[in-house]
């Protein structure tokens, strides 16, 4: 019998039992566990259950309709071709990591309201963190820093949006928003941050590239798909994020064609998938919103997929850079094969996943009569093919031959390559079964004529222009650099507004010390030392203790009656006697 259980609370609770397996038990609970809540969302009926009572709110965590069902059953399938992938992976801080991470993917797809996913949100910024710093260099530790530097600051401002939202409706259900307050601006803004929607894009190239082989699989599925999954939530049909997206499809392609590291390739290109699914969330339509759905649970397969086949390389090599490597396909040709269908996915060539789903957002975007967005998906549609397409199999496959010594990946790494490549397939070619589950009733038709033939002419354009710029010597040459993203500002300006506020609030704090915990209450303890002012000294004394300076007055206090004993300006009993009644009076006070 499949339990009713949370799928996110099963991972997550599943994750605290890992440390302790060892061996086989850890790899089949590795395997169980995903495949476990890949059934129960398969199986859970629609509606809400779990529900719980705190502070007067209903906390709903687990609400199933049709929408949150694509997404738990994508999460779930990839976190267990995932575990696959890593399954020989000695490394209890990245599988309990990943577990974490992926349950809280599935808390925030499955919570009915913003307070359990808030918390969920969080959980899967720092757990994801760990799955970058687990590569243990110095590199991915600084990446790591900044990467739950800037989660942190967008949960932040996610929690803002919440905190306003429910002092203005007296209501925490997760439900649609539409930009119509400080609040929905606030709750946009901090779901913009995990989209990566430009500019707030840098820590996604800035992190993934320097994740471990393993991590940077789990990376690619879950933060921005929830994202766009909580965008279609919330915010779908807002025009602003028809732009965003349209734009956030276009600016990456360049950036791609620039790197030289074949991971941050990838994550550009993430990047540019993603505005497709932001671009269709905008439209709103029920055709865009299937296409967005559809285009989510594609891509998390092919990009995978796609960082499967780097992280094999890099497994193997221990290299990742395109300068540094070409001519493996002689000794890695089964994952060269797995790549290239990876490549034709994202790509968009029919028969292949991509094509079946992206062609859904373009198209929608043509019935409503957007025909500069129409013009600008079709160009990115093109680039990526470009550096997606091509780049990332041709350097890491094909290009000048660097006589590097490799071999195919473990048997584990190829099966779960093989297990999305296939999947990448089965989707493109019959895609009825993904239709079937998407939240509207589906009537498109991907394999009509003008698709096919328009789909291919861009994609040979796309390949005629790469040969030519290759053949003419145009193409931007791959060179060890680092190029320069926005992040340029924050990194730059975070240091400089730090050492600004530094001195301003230092100098501030150091005036503030030597007034208050220095002067006043020294003045106090010499014009309390004498007996006559003694009936004056003891209302001072209360008056600086509210002020939260008590240790420091006594300080001071004692060391007058100290010195006025040395001195012998005082008898010893008065003495004796001020210091009984000052602790009876602390004693009293506390």
């Amino acid at each position: 019998m499949i339990p009713d259980i949370p799928p996110g609370i099963l991972l997550i609770c599943g994750a605290f039992l890992t440390p302790f397996l060892r061996g086989g038990a850890r790899k089949a609970w590795l395997l169980i566990l995903p495949l476990t809540a890949l059934a129960v969302v398969i199986a859970a009926p629609e509606g809400t259950r779990w529900t719980v009572d705190f502070l007067g709110q209903k906390l709903i965590l687990f609400h199933m309709d049709r929408l949150s069902r694509v997404f738990g059953i994508i999460f779930t399938l990839i976190t267990a071709i995932g575990f696959l992938f890593a399954l020989r992976v000695e490394d209890t801080l990245q599988h309990t990591a990943a577990l974490v991470y992926a349950g809280s993917a599935l808390g925030v797809t499955f919570a009915g309201d913003f307070f359990s996913l808030y918390v969920y949100w969080e959980f899967m910024a720092i757990s994801s963190t760990f799955l970058v710093l687990a590569r243990r260099t110095p590199e991915a530790r600084a990446a790591a820093f900044r990467y739950i530097l800037v989660h942190l600051a967008g949960g932040l401002v996610l929690l803002a949006g919440i905190v306003l939202l429910f002092s203005q409706t007296g209501s925490l259900a997760v439900r649609h928003i539409g930009l119509n307050g400080s609040a929905s601006w606030l709750l946009f803004l901090g779901i913009a941050v995990n989209a990566a929607i430009p500019p707030l894009h840098p820590w996604l190239k800035d992190a993934y590239p320097q994740a471990t082989a393993t991590g940077a699989v789990f990376l690619s599925a879950f933060t921005t798909k929830s994202a766009v999954y909580l965008m279609a939530r919330t915010f779908s049909g807002t025009e602003l994020l028809i732009w965003l997206g349209a734009i956030m499809t276009f600016v990456p392609i360049f950036y791609a064609v620039l790197e030289n590291d074949i991971r941050s390739v990838l994550s550009y290109s993430l990047i540019n998938q993603v505005g497709f699914m932001m671009c269709g969330v905008g439209i709103g339509t029920q055709l865009a919103i299937n296409g967005t759905v559809a285009h989510a649970f594609c891509h998390i397969l092919y990009k995978a997929l796609l960082f499967m086949a780097a992280g094999s390389v890099l497994h193997v090599t221990g290299r990742i850079r395109c300068t540094d490597l070409g001519g493996l396909y002689k000794t890695m040709p089964i994952t060269c094969l797995f790549c290239i269908v990876g490549a034709a996915s994202i790509s968009a060539f029919p028969f292949f996943s991509g094509f079946i789903s992206k062609s859904m957002i373009v198209s929608a975007a043509g019935y409503g009569h957007l025909a500069v967005v129409w013009l600008m998906l079709q160009f990115a549609s093109a680039g990526v093919f470009h550096h997606a397409g091509i780049k990332v199999p041709y350097f890491m496959f094909f290009s000048h031959d660097r006589g590097i010594d490799a071999k195919e990946p473990p048997l584990n790494m190829l099966l779960a390559m093989g297990i999305a490549a296939f999947v990448c397939v089965a989707v493109g070619v019959y895609p009825k079964p993904l239709y079937a589950i998407l939240p509207y009733p589906v009537d498109y038709v991907p394999y009509t004529a003008t698709h096919v033939v328009s789909q291919l002419q861009l994609l040979l354009f796309g390949a005629l222009a790469f040969a030519l710029l290759m053949l003419s010597g145009v193409y931007p040459p791959e060179i060890r650099a680092i190029n320069l993203d926005v992040d340029w500002f924050y990194r730059k300006g975070a240091r400089a507004a730090d050492k600004a506020l530094s001195t301003v609030l230092n100098k501030a704090n150091k005036m503030a010390d030597g007034l208050f915990f220095q002067f006043i209450p020294g003045c106090a303890a010499r014009f309390s030392s004498n007996a006559p002012s003694r009936l004056v000294g003891i209302p001072l004394a209360c008056f600086f203790w509210l002020m939260g300076c008590r240790g420091q007055y006594l300080e001071f206090r004692m060391d007058s009656m100290r010195k006025s004993i040395e001195k012998e300006s005082l008898p010893v009993g008065w003495a004796a006697a001020a210091i009984a009644l000052m602790l009876v009076f602390l004693y009293i006070w506390n």
